[in-house]
C-alpha cells in the first residue's frame, strides 16, 4: 500500500504542476524618440565654367569637384574666375547624410539672343549617394562639378550663360 501511496502522490504532484504554471508573462518594452537639429543647406559658391570661346567645333569643359578645369573640342578656356559649386549643409553631428544631384541635363540660356547650352554629367565631393557623417563641427562642405556641352561660335553666340540645378541632401 505504501508503493502505492507514494505513486499516487507522484501522479498527483506530477499532473498538478503544470496547474501551477504560469500560461503567460508581461514584460516591459522602452521605447525612445529623440529630435535631431534640422537639415540645412546654404549654397557657399556658384558653378562657373568661366570665360572661353568656342571656336569652330566646340566640346566640352570638364569641372571637377575639386575644382580642376579642362577642355575638350576646340573650346579654348580663357584665364579668369571659374568656380566649383560649393554648400555648406549643416544637421546633427555625427549623423549620416548623401548627396543627390540632377538626374538629367540642365539648360543654361543667353537671354540676349536665344542661345543654349547643356550642362551633364554631376558630380560631388562627397560623392552620390555615398553616405557621409556630418562631423562634431555640425557642418559639412559639399563641392559640386559638371560638363559643359558647348556648341559652335554660331551656336552659342557671345554673351553670359545662365540657369539653375537642384541638389538634394537627405539624413540616412
Amino acid at each position: 500500500m505504501k508503493k502505492f501511496t507514494n505513486f499516487l502522490i507522484i501522479v498527483t504532484y506530477f499532473f498538478a504542476i503544470p496547474f501551477y504554471l504560469q500560461a503567460q508573462v508581461t514584460v516591459v518594452g522602452h521605447i525612445t524618440a529623440e529630435i535631431v537639429s534640422t537639415l540645412t543647406a546654404t549654397e557657399t559658391a556658384q558653378l562657373s565654367f568661366g570665360q572661353f570661346n568656342p571656336e569652330n567645333a566646340g566640346g566640352q569643359i570638364i569641372l571637377t569637384p575639386q575644382g580642376i578645369r579642362s577642355s575638350t573640342g576646340t573650346v579654348n578656356v580663357i584665364g579668369g574666375m571659374y568656380n566649383l559649386g560649393s554648400f555648406f549643409v549643416t544637421g546633427e553631428p555625427g549623423a549620416l547624410i548623401s548627396v543627390q544631384l540632377p538626374s538629367g541635363p540642365t539648360t543654361l540660356t543667353n537671354s540676349a539672343n536665344s542661345g543654349i547650352m547643356t550642362v551633364t554629367n554631376w558630380m560631388s565631393d562627397p560623392p552620390q549617394h555615398i553616405n557621409k557623417a556630418i562631423p562634431s563641427s555640425g557642418g559639412q562642405s559639399v563641392n559640386v562639378g559638371a560638363t559643359l556641352i558647348v556648341g559652335t561660335i554660331h551656336d552659342n553666340p557671345i554673351g553670359m550663360y545662365t540657369g539653375n540645378y537642384n541638389i538634394t541632401f537627405n539624413y540616412n
